[in-house]
């Protein structure tokens, strides 16, 4: 939670930067944006690759869990494509993009932003955000009407970092490993799937 807040308040912040032109012109003239997208999957690289524990966990998990982040990312697209119905003011194409973030917010907006504009970028940081604290207030009623693995699906690319412990206290100690395998591959899926949707 404390992430999320910090988060919104440094796209505050910028937002205030930008509309009183307290910011040289240089992001602009010398896309910056693109240089911090580059150094930000840098950082998501090392992350992943120097998480041993998380690595090693992995070959723990039960062959049938191994699903679960495919359902994750099939039921979140099918959910924006129904959605898609009742909201006419994007294509498809736009909503699956800001969809793929599955709550990785701070990847997905830059990504969005870069190739579709502030506006869809805003709107990915408000939604992806809004499914983790969803997923941190919401997971013992998953957990009770829907069984362990709903916060887990819920929280999407989160799971094997800020929604964890979350996870850890109403789904059980028996499913860190589970989480961990779901967040690490839903994580792996945001820049392919976000770049695809709005490549298209």
């Amino acid at each position: 939670m404390k992430g999320s807040v910090i988060i919104i308040s440094f796209f505050v912040i910028g937002l205030f930067c930008g509309l009183n032109g307290l910011v040289p012109n240089v992001f602009e003239q010398y896309d910056l944006s693109f240089y911090v997208l580059c150094a930000l999957m840098f950082c998501v690289g090392i992350s992943i690759g120097a998480n041993k524990e998380s690595l090693e966990s992995i070959k723990k998990v039960d062959p049938v869990f191994l699903l679960l982040p495919l359902v994750t990312i099939l039921g979140t697209l099918a959910g924006v494509s129904i959605l898609r119905l009742f909201i006419t003011s994007h294509s498809l194409y736009e909503m699956l993009a800001v969809g793929s973030g599955f709550g990785y917010y701070s990847l997905s907006s830059v990504f969005i932003s870069k190739f579709k504009g502030a506006e869809l970028g805003t709107i990915a940081l408000l939604s992806n955000i809004t499914r983790e604290i969803l997923t941190l207030t919401l997971a013992p009623l998953m957990v009770k009407y829907f069984g362990r693995l709903a916060p887990i699906s819920a929280g999407g690319a989160t799971t094997m970092d800020t929604t964890l412990p979350i996870i850890t206290r109403y789904s059980g100690q028996q499913y860190v490993v589970v989480s961990v395998f779901h967040g690490f591959m839903v994580d792996l899926s945001v820049p392919f799937l976000v770049t695809l949707f709005c490549m298209i």
